[in-house]
């Protein structure tokens, strides 16, 4: 589901019921925020493209203007516009090849966040020019994962653990720890799934994971990542293996893996000192590891 390996632990007198709503909610969020499936709500609104407006699901209007307000800024990776772009290089599919030159000019020529039209008293959505897709695949987890973790809390689950691949949300604590945080493992990029660099502990928190090591392509001695720089069209140039963001809501971790990775780590330890709430674990392709908490209280001190 949702093309990762998706786990629930939770704790309630009846979990058998509540686990069963979850996996439902799952299907229903993957239905209507999939970029992959013909027949999801956000491809019937993309099917639209150059056409009329479309209604969408609350939910999903939602997150497009969320996702329309950060692609704004001029200098991150976010961009949920960007569908026609992935669907050109395909990475993580079996059919992700290197484009031309031309098919990425093409592509990018559907990417302007600025040409997605929101109408908040209708909830509708239009795509100013055919052929634009819109691609909530860098927030939709956080977002979902949010949502379930509410959902949870309405059933009076204290202490709960969901792993949506990347985004792992740590409701409460773990009570056969004797009630110690959750312990999240950061995977080491060098090494087989499963292995890590570092734990962290998270208690009522989201730790999202964006990195180079898993979707990728070779092609030759080149190699290629499904992180794009939303100017140039290809993979971006970076020394950056992994970053992670430590937040109270997924889906702003999200919002901030997707900004910031590529950019230097400096860039990136300065762009989280100034955010409440949030911090971040980034690893190098050289190996090494830096906590922007250790670089906050050393530029403050």
């Amino acid at each position: 589901m949702m093309g990762t390996i998706i786990t629930l632990t939770l704790e309630h007198p009846k979990p058998k019921p509540i686990m069963a709503e979850c996996i439902r909610l799952l299907h229903v969020y993957e239905h209507r925020f999939s970029a992959n499936d013909d027949h999801s709500e956000l491809m019937q609104l993309n099917h639209q493209s150059g056409r009329a407006p479309y209604r969408i699901h609350p939910e999903v209007y939602k997150l497009i203007k969320l996702g329309k307000f950060y692609s704004r800024f001029p200098n991150g990776n976010l961009n949920i516009a960007i569908g026609p772009l992935v669907k050109t290089w395909h990475i993580g599919f079996s059919d992700a090849k290197v484009p031309t030159a031309q098919q990425i000019e093409t592509a990018l020529s559907l990417t302007d966040p600025q040409n997605i039209i929101l109408d908040d008293s209708n909830n509708t959505v239009f795509l100013r020019k055919k052929g634009m897709e819109i691609d909530l695949g860098s927030l939709a987890k956080g977002f979902i994962g949010d949502l379930i973790i509410h959902y949870l809390q309405t059933q009076h689950v204290e202490h709960a653990l969901l792993n949506l691949g990347g985004n792992v949300l740590a409701l409460g604590s773990n009570t056969s720890r004797n009630g110690q945080p959750w312990r999240i493992g950061i995977q080491d990029p060098a090494k087989k799934l499963g292995e890590y660099c570092t734990i962290i502990p998270a208690q009522n928190q989201s730790v999202v994971t964006s990195g180079i090591y898993q979707r990728n392509l070779t092609v030759g001695e080149h190699f290629y990542h499904h992180i794009f720089n939303r100017k140039t069209g290809y993979p971006v140039q970076t020394s950056i293996a992994s970053l992670t963001i430590v937040s109270d809501k997924s889906v702003d971790g999200e919002i901030w893996t997707t900004i910031l990775f590529g950019k230097p780590l400096i860039t990136i330890m300065e762009a989280v000192a100034l955010l409440d709430g949030i911090f971040a674990i980034v690893i190098t392709c050289d190996g090494q590891a830096y906590d922007s908490r250790v670089f906050k209280r050393a530029s403050t001190s």
